[in-house]
């Protein structure tokens, strides 16, 4: 009898060693799910101190050397950068698609099987999902404000912070592909927060002198280059007509400049440095300059501004043919209180700027987390479409997908059956953070939505009482639940797969 279980256990060690893994990742994560969820302390090497309820910031700042741990980060980084909301529920989810699917393989169903079922089975449950989805109805729409209310934790200011911004932008902004909400949001150590269209640059005017001014209707250049002379080798410095073509590339830069304020412009943002000799000209003139300033910076100002960015030889061209690379807008001005300029009125696509204030530093980047989240929340709802929060919605495709699973001939119908266990831990997860009993509470939605034939029963975490979610407003973006179901069924199978673990050699072949 020992040694049988003794070779169960090699047999499975490697599946269980990772599993165990994942395990201790979803521990650190889940106990923030749901409105009665806790925050996490992370301590850095150095004593540094952070406490947050975010669940993307818990798994970025992890120390985690785990190679299938390490999988799961993978997950929240995908959930973030692809909707920016959900990183807890996508870590959540993998980690009770892993721990279902490893109680199917050890109860000795061919782990290819168990990995067959639960892809067919994550992915009928996607589609259940957004079959389910409802459309927002505009940005008037009430739903579209609960959204943001129930990503931003409850926070009524930074809610309606979202939300104002959402309505500077538009529907068809909010929809493009190339526009980040979550990118509007900006954090300082002042107690006040704001919103305004336009965009906040954190980046101080090269020349002094340039903090005290408000430019009215300035040209915009960007330049994806230096705004200096061309460089000439020190080896044709040596020659005559090395030295001579220095002094006539000196000259040539010169007439560029001279050409700027007759242009108009009143502000010039440069992604790499800028000439001693360029940089007193601008400041002779009223001009404005950032230096070094990042390329998505750069985007942005080119996106609201209008302005085309263009390399420093373009500079050579006609004042008449330069003017259609410029952009515009209504001011500028440096702002010394949050000492960062702004920039509104663009020329070009609508922007807008939350400012996100708080007593410390430490209190203004949780703030700053959650506002994204929030802004993330909304975007995707816009795009999307949203659906019963509170773990509701996951019920019902559950009892759907354990009908689908009756259906299923072969030993796949286990792997189907590890999704439908999964899709109850968000529910049971809320609970349990809410000092409820999860089994109980879960049989309980689940005989409820049967008996209502409805996916927006769930549970109230303050009574324990049963409740229609979508009544009180607790609702979640289809694209959030969607993606987060995929990208957990993904690297549930990656490390069910995974049989046997081997350390690469470092260097090269040979």
């Amino acid at each position: 009898m020992k040694q049988g279980n003794g070779e169960g256990e090699d047999r499975y060690a490697t599946l269980l060693n990772n599993a165990g893994a994942i395990r201790a990742i979803c521990s650190a994560v889940e106990g923030t799910l749901g409105p009665k969820g806790l925050d996490t302390m992370l301590v850095g090497p150095n004593g540094e101190v952070l406490v947050t309820n975010d669940g993307a910031t818990i798994l970025e700042r992890m120390d985690v050397t785990h190679p299938a741990a390490r999988m799961l980060v993978q997950v929240a980084k995908s959930q973030q950068q692809r909707v920016g909301d959900g990183t807890t529920t996508a870590t959540v989810l993998a980690g009770a698609l892993v721990a279902e699917g490893v109680a199917q393989v050890t109860r000795g169903v061919p782990v290819s099987k168990v990995v067959s079922g639960l892809q067919d089975g994550v992915q009928l449950a996607a589609e259940l999902l957004q079959s389910r989805s409802r459309a927002i109805e505009g940005l008037r729409d009430p739903r579209l404000y609960r959204v943001a209310y129930v990503a931003a934790r409850e926070d009524r200011q930074l809610a309606e912070l979202v939300m104002a911004a959402a309505e500077r932008l538009g529907v068809e902004t909010l929809r493009d592909e190339s526009c980040r909400l979550a990118d509007a949001v900006s954090a300082h150590d002042k107690p006040v927060s704001e919103v305004w269209s336009g965009l906040l640059l954190r980046h101080k005017p090269i020349h002094t002198q340039m903090l005290s001014l408000e430019l009215q209707q300035p040209r915009v250049l960007v330049l994806h280059d230096a705004l200096e002379p061309e460089k000439q080798d020190e080896e044709a410095m040596m020659t005559e007509a090395g030295f001579h073509r220095y002094l006539q590339l000196k000259e040539e830069f010169k007439a560029n400049l001279d050409k700027l304020p007759r242009l108009g412009i009143g502000f010039v943002a440069v992604d790499r440095g800028v000439d001693q000799e360029a940089e007193q000209f601008c400041a002779d003139h009223g001009i404005v300059v950032l230096q070094r300033v990042p390329k998505r910076d750069l985007q942005r100002i080119c996106e609201h501004t209008g302005a085309r960015p263009i390399r420093r030889g373009v500079l050579k061209k006609a004042p008449a043919e330069l003017a259609p690379y410029l952009g515009g807008c209504e001011t500028l001005a440096y702002d010394a209180r949050i000492e960062q300029l702004r920039l509104t009125g663009g020329a070009g696509a609508p922007a807008a700027t939350v400012l996100v204030g708080g007593s410390t530093a430490e209190v203004v980047g949780e703030r700053a987390r959650i506002a994204r989240d929030a802004a993330s929340a909304v975007q995707a709802a816009v795009r999307g479409g949203y659906l019963p929060g509170g773990g509701a919605v996951e019920i019902a495709v559950a009892h759907e997908l354990d009908r689908y699973r009756e259906t299923v001939k072969g030993m796949e119908a286990f792997g189907v059956a590890a999704v439908v266990q999964a899709l109850h831990k968000p529910l049971a997860q809320m609970v349990l953070n809410a000092g409820f009993n999860p089994l109980e509470q879960v049989e309980q939605v689940r005989a409820a939505q049967l008996a209502e034939q409805t996916d927006r029963i769930a549970v109230d975490c303050d009574t324990g009482r049963l409740m229609d979610v979508l009544e009180r407003g607790i609702v979640d973006p289809t694209q959030v639940k969607v993606h987060a179901l995929l990208a957990a069924g993904e690297v549930a199978a990656a490390v069910l797969r995974i049989h046997t673990v081997i350390k690469m050699r470092s260097g090269e072949d040979g």
